[in-house]
């Protein structure tokens, strides 16, 4: 799971780096060519398209760094953590949902991927099969039951 998205963190960081070091400049000289910068949307566009860029890069070598000081012996291997994949059933009404654990803003709502840092993610970290925690989320109340997890070493 770590290599995975370190590799989706560098084809991002490339994509990036060639937009601001390819496709920016030259949009950047065409609009100068062009004449008066002060009333030149076009400019102003690529100024700010490369700030946005070189914040976002920024962001990304900061998630790298964070994915390289994770030490994989100290992911436990008999409660939920990072990367576990969780099995739970609402005790409300019986529906039952997987989530797999992510780091801070790695989030994936299609794959069922879900932050640590969320509601939900805070509340199931370090529970074990068959403990029930109560979770406090902008639509209410919810009350899950862990039916099973795996960890990113069963994984």
């Amino acid at each position: 799971m770590i290599e995975e998205r370190q590799q989706k963190i560098g084809e991002e960081a490339e994509t990036l780096l060639h937009e601001l070091n390819v496709i920016l400049p030259r949009e950047i000289e065409t609009a100068v060519a062009q004449g008066d910068l002060r009333e030149n949307s076009e400019y102003t566009a690529a100024l700010e398209r490369q700030g946005f860029i070189r914040a976002r890069l920024d962001h990304l070598a900061r998630r790298m760094s964070q994915l390289g000081e994770i030490d994989i012996e100290h992911v436990p291997t008999d409660r939920v953590g990072f990367g576990s994949k969780i099995e739970v059933r609402d005790v409300a009404d019986g529906e039952i949902e997987c989530f797999t654990l992510t780091l801070g803003d790695d989030i994936d709502f299609d794959n069922n991927q879900i932050s640590m840092e969320s509601p939900i993610g805070k509340a199931l970290l370090g529970k074990r099969k068959g403990e029930s925690v109560n979770v406090i989320l902008p639509a209410g109340a919810r009350e899950l039951e862990v039916l099973g997890f795996e960890t990113l070493h069963d994984l």
